[in-house]
């Protein structure tokens, strides 16, 4: 049984064991889109995650969702407010973005499953939490910059796709490349 929750500090033990499974994700720990780039190479996976886990302990609001099939976590989505994600909004993606609502508006910068867990509709049911919990935190609405269309690159596939963010009722509102898409749910 598939159960998606906010990611509380109880869950940082299971978090941890999730993103060790992948390079890339135990690198990166939902680091990249916060801090500067220099710094997230400086030090590495433990610093990011040490990092991580410092932010989690003093964020207000939760810093993703975590997906436990049976259990164990196969899911991570980060998600929170736009203010948040210092590096993600000074991208040229996002360029068109009212910075006086960084706030108010979510982003969901990034998605991850366990290798053996995709293609089960686990992705979805994490933005559909996601979703819920910026609603419930009051946000006026929830942003992603998947990549268009619905075949990402390598490099892309941990932003989602558009159709994805359409089955969630998110609707395209600014294309800055073709390749990428900024879908908006208004709350």
């Amino acid at each position: 049984m598939l159960e998606v929750r906010p990611l509380a500090l109880s869950d940082l033990p299971a978090l941890e064991q999730l993103v060790s499974c992948d390079r890339l994700a135990h690198g990166c720990w939902c680091m990249w889109f916060i801090i500067r780039v220099k710094e997230f190479h400086a030090a590495g996976s433990a610093a990011n995650a040490a990092k991580f886990k410092e932010l989690a302990a003093i964020s207000k609001q939760p810093l993703g969702v975590v997906a436990y099939l049976d259990g164990e976590a196969v899911g991570w989505t980060a998600v929170g407010p736009r203010s948040r994600y210092v590096r993600a909004v000074r991208t040229p993606t996002m360029k068109s973005i009212d910075p006086s609502e960084s706030d108010d508006v979510w982003l969901v910068p990034c998605f991850f499953v366990r290798p053996d867990c995709r293609k089960q509709g686990i992705v979805k049911s994490m933005l559909a939490a996601a979703v819920d919990l910026a609603r419930r935190s009051n946000a006026s609405a929830i942003e992603g910059f998947p990549a268009s269309g619905d075949k990402p690159s390598s490099t892309d596939r941990q932003v989602g796709t558009e159709r994805l963010f359409e089955s969630c009722d998110f609707r395209a509102v600014h294309r800055p490349s073709s390749k990428r898409v900024i879908m908006r749910l208004d709350l």
